[in-house]
């Protein structure tokens, strides 16, 4: 389903209109850049009047409503009755001062319209400033994204197979609840369905992922060839799961069963399904899921998903690790993704590498309070140029702040200890985000 954002551009006549006109020119061009959807009305809607007309039968994702000139609060008022989807405020700044006439007064408006949705009690982005400034870009852009992101995960249908392990509750959702908060279809199954599913597959059925995960994964012939064998078969029964189901995100349970109960581990084909466009988090971590697929949604890169595992002060980064199961993407370019053996239970193949470089990266977490209310972790760095740190797949994190405070605060404020690292910037995005979705931002 197409995301529409409405540009719904108010004012009134009374004011200089060869100012607002050009403002009006250039933030539709603007808008269009962002996003080609976006609907625009033909002229400046200069009275309630025209604006009643132009938003009549009209759909909205977001509406980025902007004072040309001022408005008073009437305006909002028939705004927030007609659309019930999130809404970005963009102030005008004065394009002139000159000791004569006021030409927009946007700002007044903008109060106008602020105090009316605050008595409406509807959160909203905010953003001043003309659409040929920077930040303006980015604080329309983020709007937008954010706003897109929220409609896709109304239409998400995110898999659980399988439960935490004990002592890793963190990772539990409730269906009702991630259908009430984020929109998101929670489906659950257990484990061993899929397992099950494995078991049945014949050699001829399993030929086309074996020879797929052989382009993706280096050194998979130092594996035991019945494990191979196996983790095609576990790779077969999770996508064509996924298919039949129409799952968009998984959180997939990984030991003991699949240690114990299948001999072979999950690891590489969570990796695999995540370059596939599926974000998938072990040890049944839901909201580590969903963490993935907004990261992933974002960037339109596959997200890291790991624990922070190591400090160093010196370099100021964070290390982040997890067994094996990071996408084949983020593999360095020398090893590329390795083949290797569960570093604790000695079972292949799990993923070995460390990280390519990456300029800017977002630290991201969904996390829970103790009241179980939600909260967002967000914090700005770059992925540096390092080898593997350890058995299993491992990033290393520059962070923009202090490492060693992130570390510790986070700690104190008990996050979870699972993160999300989305490889990209969409730091200001989570923002919005969870102005939209009324969950509070950390930021580190």
């Amino acid at each position: 389903m197409d995301f529409i954002p409405v540009y719904i551009p108010i004012g009134v006549g009374t004011f200089h209109l060869e100012s607002a006109q050009a403002e009006f020119e250039k933030s539709i061009k603007l808008l269009k850049d962002i996003d080609e959807n976006t609907a625009v009305p033909d002229e400046m809607l200069l009275s309630i009047d025209k604006l009643r007309a132009y938003i009549s039968g009209r759909q909205a994702d977001l509406v980025i409503v902007q004072n040309l000139t001022f408005a008073n609060a009437a305006y909002m008022s028939e705004i927030l009755h007609k659309f019930d989807c999130p809404v970005l405020l963009w102030t005008l700044r004065e394009p002139v001062i000159d000791g004569t006439r006021l030409r927009l007064n946007s700002l007044t408006g903008a109060f106008s319209a602020g105090n009316m949705m605050t008595a409406f009690g509807r959160k909203f982005e905010y953003v001043f400033g003309s659409p040929d400034e920077e930040c303006v870009k980015t604080a329309v852009s983020s709007a937008v994204a954010a706003a897109k992101v929220r409609k896709a995960m109304n239409s998400l249908r995110l898999l659980q197979v399988g439960h935490t392990p004990q002592g890793f509750g963190f990772g539990r959702a409730l269906d009702s609840e991630m259908l009430r908060v984020f929109g998101v279809t929670l489906e659950s199954i257990e484990a061993r369905e899929l397992i099950d599913s494995a078991k049945s597959y014949t050699d001829e059925e399993i030929a086309p992922y074996l020879e797929d995960a052989a382009k993706r994964i280096n050194r998979l012939d130092a594996i035991e060839s019945k494990n191979v064998a196996d983790f095609a078969r576990l790779y077969k029964a999770y996508s064509d799961y996924v298919k039949e189901h129409d799952i968009g995100a998984l959180a997939s349970r990984c030991w003991p069963d699949f240690f114990t109960a299948f001999g072979t581990p999950v690891c590489s084909v969570l990796g695999i399904l995540n370059d596939l466009g599926i974000p998938s988090a072990c040890e049944a971590d839901s909201y580590g899921a969903l963490t993935m697929f907004i990261s992933a949604f974002l960037t339109g890169n596959s997200a890291f998903f790991g624990d922070p595992v190591s400090l160093d002060e010196k370099e100021n980064t964070i290390t982040f690790w997890h067994c094996g199961m990071a996408p084949c993407s983020l593999a360095r370019e020398d090893t590329g993704a390795c083949a290797g053996v569960h570093c604790n239970r000695k079972i292949g193949p799990t993923l070995e590498f460390g990280t390519k470089p990456q300029e800017k990266v977002t630290i991201f977490r969904i996390g829970r309070n103790p009241d179980g209310s939600f909260r967002f972790f967000v914090a700005r760095g770059k992925a540096l140029d390092k080898p593997q740190q350890f058995y299993g797949t491992s990033s290393v994190i520059q962070t923009e702040n202090d490492a060693r405070n992130i570390v510790e605060t986070a700690v104190k404020n008990g996050w979870e200890p699972h993160f999300a690292v989305a490889w990209g910037d969409i730091y200001d995005t989570v923002k919005a985000l969870g102005n939209m979705l009324g969950i509070p931002c950390e930021e580190f």
